[in-house]
């Protein structure tokens, strides 16, 4: 159920020019977390900044702007004038319920998409929006909180590994989709994990929460399945785009991250047959277990159907009933009972019934 502050800021919006810039989050950073980075082949500079404003140096061969926390309304108008962001963008920015797309402009590229975390014992699929625009030269990247999704491309270019410390930023802006992809796969094998484990769980009980742990799973894989399935258009408008920033080396790799997110995709819709046949799974052991409980039922029931019969007979209170004068008869009546039910269980366990 939406929020009552979401609903406030929906209402907000409503009637205002566009480009206006309303945070939408919930996730409220005490300070932004920027970090300022610069590097050439030979050059690497990195740096934290207290003042928010990037003291871009000239020389170098890109520069990368990472903003941690997008609430901060007058620091992205600043980064929007200073880097000539559309204001529509921005606005995209900082509205976080956006779906992943490609957009160009003359003065730059932009690319939202989300990345995901999955929480094994809450069943708790955690997503943020990661923005990223690029130009000639530069890249801005946003996040939404502060986790460091993006320390391997530091590392790499703080190493001078691979090829990004030899491309342009066209590169970087691949390299940071690329390392958000990446995450899907191991978010992926928890969710595999998970599903194992539900697996292996119905078959050795009937606990009814399952069912509430199968139904939040398919709603996950739903949810993920609507956030990554955009995504596909997206890295395809990138791979075909004739944008002047774009160079033709970089439109290789972006290919081949468009195969990953292929790759994405049927998986998820591999994990969401997977979740309805463990629903299924899940009612046909409930129904299974319920028949031995009643197929035993049944039994007892047949078993005691004559045995009450016998009893009811020589229950009656008639005067003139020959056997109730035997000496015998009780235990008789008794042997007969015995036999009958013996009798029983044998045709039962003959006919595989037991």
């Amino acid at each position: 159920m939406m929020s009552k502050r979401k609903k406030r800021i929906h209402q907000q919006k409503v009637g205002l020019p566009p480009g206006t810039l309303v945070f939408t989050g919930e996730r409220y950073l005490d300070t932004p977390n920027v970090t300022l980075i610069q590097y050439t082949q030979d050059d690497f500079r990195m740096e934290q900044l207290q003042d928010k404003k990037p003291p871009i140096k000239d020389g170098f061969k890109v520069t990368w702007f990472d903003v941690r926390g997008v609430h901060d309304l007058k620091l992205m108008e600043k980064i929007g004038k200073r880097f000539n962001v559309h204001a529509l963008t921005l606005e995209d920015i900082v509205d976080i319920r956006q779906r992943p797309k490609f957009e160009e402009f003359k003065e730059g590229v932009f690319v939202t998409l989300r990345s995901f975390q999955f929480d094994q014992d809450n069943l708790e699929l955690k997503g943020e929006q990661v923005s990223i625009y690029f130009g000639d030269r530069f890249v801005l990247s946003f996040q939404e909180d502060d986790d460091d999704l993006f320390f391997r491309v530091r590392e790499r270019l703080k190493n001078k590994s691979g090829r990004i410390r030899q491309r342009g930023s066209d590169y970087l802006a691949y390299a940071l989709i690329d390392s958000i992809v990446d995450n899907y796969f191991p978010m992926l094998d928890k969710m595999e994990e998970v599903m194992t484990d539900l697996e292996e769980t119905i078959y050795l009980d009937n606990d009814p929460k399952i069912k509430g742990r199968i139904h939040e799973l398919k709603l996950q894989t739903l949810h993920l399945r609507k956030s990554v399935s955009p995504l596909r258009e997206a890295i395809n408008q990138f791979a075909k785009s004739e944008s002047p920033l774009i160079k033709e080396e970089t439109v290789v790799f972006v290919r081949d991250l468009y195969d990953h997110i292929i790759q994405v995709l049927d998986l998820v819709e591999t994990y969401r047959d997977l979740v309805s046949g463990l629903n299924d799974l899940y009612i046909s052991e409930l129904s299974f277990k319920m028949n031995n409980v009643m197929k035993v039922l049944t039994i007892i029931t047949t078993i005691f159907v004559p045995l009450s019969f016998l009893a009811g007979l020589y229950g009656m209170n008639f005067e003139y009933m020959p056997e109730l004068q035997w000496r015998a008869g009780y235990f008789t009546l008794l042997a007969v009972m015995f036999f009958v039910a013996v009798g029983l269980l044998l045709v039962f366990k003959r006919k595989n019934w037991l």
